[in-house]
């Protein structure tokens, strides 16, 4: 299985026609066809099903499809990264991150670092602590900034200032709005949204106490911008950090923290020997020193 093969692969399972795949590829209908079931031979594996018209994944295709996405990618930053190795100091940098307003002092960075060094560039992608862990560790992000609580035992990491605060984000015309914080009590019996990461269950369950009341978890998000939009739509209340859905004059919601506080950390994290690029190196120490001035 090479780069090229992938390449069709992909081209044929967006285009989920053999013949137009060929046409965008700029070779025969023939040729394709052989390649993709030499493939399939190569996996032991269907990756179509052909139908009259068109071509529709497998299981095991959707598998190969994705994975067959992180190696172009990968093999496409690596491409990169090995042009870019010159005396100038330029390149790309990928950083995955949770969604956080704890990021500022990252892009405070990254904007003095862009003022010496103009031809680095960032690129972001957004995701919970495993997504982004999952993308770190097969190469295709430099740098991750995981919320707490997260397991980063294997990695790398600097402890970044920003403090985030866990609350309740609901409609400004809730009930609970009326309150300054949030008990464990207050949430008995409402249908709540809560993330999807069993580590973030684990620290709720204990902000609650010995005896955790029980949840009405009536859905759960990877991402808030979507369980804000269930909140508006009275789905339920949304258990999630403050500063990242605006709660201004105007919007429709509000945020009210918990009682006890529950506050959590940030690291930025990346693979233990790592050989860095040097356009990463420049950010890392540019890092190092922002956190050593304050």
């Amino acid at each position: 299985m090479d780069i090229r093969v992938l390449r069709y692969f992909l081209t044929v399972a967006k285009e989920q026609n053999i013949t137009n795949a060929a046409e965008n590829l700029h070779i025969t209908q023939p040729t394709l066809s052989r390649q993709m079931m030499d493939l399939e031979e190569e996996l032991g594996k269907k990756l179509f099903v052909r139908g009259k018209r068109k071509l529709q994944l497998t299981e095991e295709g959707t598998i190969l499809r994705r994975r067959a996405e992180e190696i172009l990618a990968l093999s496409e930053k690596t491409k990169i990264e090995i042009s870019s190795v010159a005396d100038n100091i330029g390149g790309d940098i990928y950083i995955g991150s949770a969604e956080t307003k704890g990021i500022s002092p990252v892009a405070e960075v990254i904007r003095e670092l862009r003022r010496q060094f103009p031809e680095i560039y960032f690129h972001f992608i957004s995701g919970n602590p495993e997504e982004v862990k999952e993308k770190l560790d097969g190469g295709l992000l430099d740098f991750a900034i995981v919320i707490e609580p997260a397991d980063i035992s294997k990695y790398d990491f600097i402890k970044l200032p920003n403090i985030d605060t866990w609350g309740v984000l609901m409609r400004k015309d809730s009930p609970l709005a009326e309150k300054k914080s949030i008990k464990a009590a207050d949430l008995e019996n409402l249908p709540l949204i809560a993330s999807d990461q069993v580590m973030v269950e684990n620290a709720l369950a204990g902000w609650m106490g010995r005896r955790p009341l029980p949840l009405n978890i009536v859905a759960t998000y990877n991402l808030l911008f979507n369980a804000s939009i269930l909140v508006k739509e009275k789905v339920g209340y949304a258990l999630c950090i403050d500063n990242i859905i605006n709660t201004g004059d105007g919007t429709d919601f509000e945020f009210r923290p918990f009682e006890p506080p529950l506050k959590v950390g940030l690291h930025l994290v990346w693979k233990k020997h790592q050989t860095l690029s040097k356009a990463a190196q420049k950010f890392l120490q540019q890092i190092y020193n922002s956190l050593s001035d304050h």
